[in-house]
């Protein structure tokens, strides 16, 4: 996992534009750090394996740190330039907040648009959208997710069946975690 790590903060540091990341990856860099945290923790400090272990979490805590900045940053970019962010390129969490926030800059396009064409009213209308819902059979364990409609969906376990809001269910079926179930 120290190398996969490495190669994606390597990425995101010298490169302008953002990588494609698998779907667990963040969930196999939290079992990482609970491992190292847990065999640190066995390990006799004065050993050069107990240094090794702690120079290492503490390796993995930067790169991660400076990699989920990175990541920020160029989604923060693409969406103050107005462009759309590649949802494919982003893990299951990262496209979450992702959908949280798009409403929201949305609304704040437009004002700015209604302000530029001389209506100076600071009221920005919030869209009262009916979000279509889609069912999906888990294939993998999902943590839980805030939905389009900002409602809160799982936890799901594989093999769960649950509806979600069509926008989540496109991306969590690309990230191969879910598959659309057909209702006759």
């Amino acid at each position: 996992m120290y190398d996969e790590l490495y190669a994606a903060w390597r990425w995101e540091i010298e490169y302008a534009e953002l990588s494609s990341l698998p779907s667990d990856f963040y969930a196999r860099v939290a079992d990482y750090l609970k491992k190292l945290k847990e065999e640190n923790q066995l390990v006799d400090k004065k050993t050069v394996r107990a240094t090794l272990l702690e120079h290492e979490q503490a390796n993995v805590q930067r790169m991660v740190r400076e990699l989920l900045q990175a990541r920020y940053r160029k989604i923060v970019k693409r969406m103050v330039d107005g462009k759309k962010v590649p949802v494919e390129f982003l893990v299951a969490e990262e496209a979450q907040l992702y959908n949280g926030v798009v409403p929201s800059t949305d609304a704040y396009d437009r004002f700015m648009q209604g302000l530029l064409l001389g209506q100076a009213s600071l009221k920005v209308e919030v869209e009262t959208a009916v979000h279509k819902r889609v069912t999906l059979r888990f294939l993998k364990a999902v943590p839980s997710i805030i939905g389009a409609d900002m409602k809160s969906y799982g936890p799901f376990m594989v093999e769960d069946v649950a509806s979600v809001p069509v926008e989540n269910a496109k991306i969590l079926v690309k990230q191969g975690l879910a598959k659309q179930v057909e209702l006759s």
